[in-house]
């Protein structure tokens, strides 16, 4: 088992928002919280990426390997590997010689990368006020050091 991961789903803390009601958009920030886990997991770049890729396709490791620059032959290994323990992708070993291993997205899997391509589109939509609001940050930041 990965370190820091639990075999079973811990409780979160609830959080309540000022009204005293549930705030269903908050989770604990616990070390040990499951959704914290889960949003560690699907928020790493190695696993957008992936899941990216298999999207409505089968890829084998080394066509994910070509297609991800950067990743190391072992991160892509443990990437795939948390992925398919928690259910988003899918490990296919052909008994071939030589042995042939293909991956792609579960349902659940696939219901994930939904959400990742609105992720893509905001940041497509807002990527020229993120780089203004960067350069004002950087401007200021030198105007502080000089």
């Amino acid at each position: 088992m990965e370190e820091g991961t639990s075999k079973s789903p811990s409780h979160c803390e609830r959080t309540y928002g000022s009204d005293g009601h549930l705030d269903p958009f908050q989770w604990d920030t616990r070390e040990d919280c499951e959704v914290r886990q889960i949003l560690d997991r699907v928020a790493d770049k190695w696993s957008l990426l992936v899941i990216a890729l298999l999207d409505r396709r089968v890829l084998r490791f080394t066509e994910l390997k070509r297609e991800i620059d950067g990743v190391s032959q072992r991160m892509l290994t443990v990437t795939l590997r948390q992925l398919e323990r928690d259910g988003l992708v899918k490990r296919t070993v052909h008994p071939v010689i030589p042995p042939r291993v293909d991956y792609e997205l579960t349902p659940l899997g696939r219901t994930l990368h939904t959400t990742i391509r609105s992720l893509v589109t905001w940041t497509e939509q807002h990527q020229n006020e993120i780089a203004a609001a960067r350069e004002e940050y950087d401007a200021k930041e030198a105007a502080t050091v000089s």
